[in-house]
């Protein structure tokens, strides 16, 4: 179990308090007082982010309400009068243009689900400078001259087959003791963590140049082996590849901290 569990870990074993239930009722129902209360005293920017966030809040509302609207659609045009007369053959699918509007808002629902179902648990990073990323190498007589190697501060991630290149020519050097091969993988519904081998890695948030060199910072998309989990697509071969966002700042921590994206 992940460490920061614990409450429902405390809640499995002992249950909850009595009057949980009428606490949590009671909550929801102030919660539009609380509203209120903060539209009516909030100032300055505090006022304004308030306000943008209402106003995100009520345009998804009405979204829905059009949505459940337009679902309950039945069609208008020449099928909606019933005169007891049978309709011409020619005539059939004069009633569906309503139909197709509430079905083409269905696929559109759909597709935005399926778009979120790849969305980031962190989707804003704290960006990081090139000089706090490199680390200037001046040893040799050339290269204290020229000064153009540069040394990577940050953990990385390079293959099993990777190869240096001749000392001469390299121009980044990843050390072997900031290099990272497993990442400690967290599945978000079924709650377990498991340390799973890294596979490659998709994309730095921070540069393209990062993820062409492997560099792991907060943030990053990274491809590990699933196979060990046992997951299974619909048509029942086994899933071998998915991808899992970084969490935590791995030069800090030592360990490479990741959630998966399911």
């Amino acid at each position: 179990m992940p460490q920061n569990e614990y409450i429902e870990r405390f809640q499995k074993q002992h249950g909850r308090r009595l009057d949980y239930e009428e606490r949590k009722r009671k909550r929801l129902a102030r919660e539009s007082h609380k509203q209120s209360a903060d539209a009516q005293n909030l100032r300055g920017l505090r006022a304004k982010m308030y306000q943008q966030k209402r106003h995100k809040e009520k345009i998804a509302m009405k979204k829905a309400i059009k949505a459940h609207e337009e679902r309950d659609v039945k069609g208008s045009g020449a099928g909606d009068k019933d005169d007891g007369q049978p309709l011409p053959q020619y005539l059939m699918d004069r009633s569906d243009q309503t139909r197709a509007k509430a079905l083409s808002s269905a696929i559109k629902n759909k597709r935005a689900e399926k778009a979120a179902k790849f969305q980031v648990p962190l989707p804003k990073v704290k960006g990081i400078s090139e000089e706090e990323m490199f680390k200037v190498v001046k040893t040799g007589k050339k290269t204290s001259k020229k000064a153009w190697k540069r040394m990577i501060t940050k953990p990385t991630f390079v293959g099993p087959d990777f190869t240096r290149r001749p000392v001469k020519y390299e121009r980044f050097i990843r050390p072997m003791g900031l290099r990272y091969k497993k990442a400690n993988v967290t599945h978000p519904e079924l709650g377990v963590t498991v340390q799973l081998p890294i596979i490659s890695v998709k994309k730095n948030p921070q540069s393209p140049m990062y993820t062409q060199l492997g560099v792991l910072t907060k943030g990053t998309i990274v491809e590990v082996n699933v196979s060990e989990l046992g997951l299974v697509t619909a048509g029942g071969k086994v899933v071998w590849g998915r991808w899992a966002q970084v969490t935590n700042n791995p030069e800090n921590d030592g360990c490479l901290n990741a959630v998966l994206l399911v």
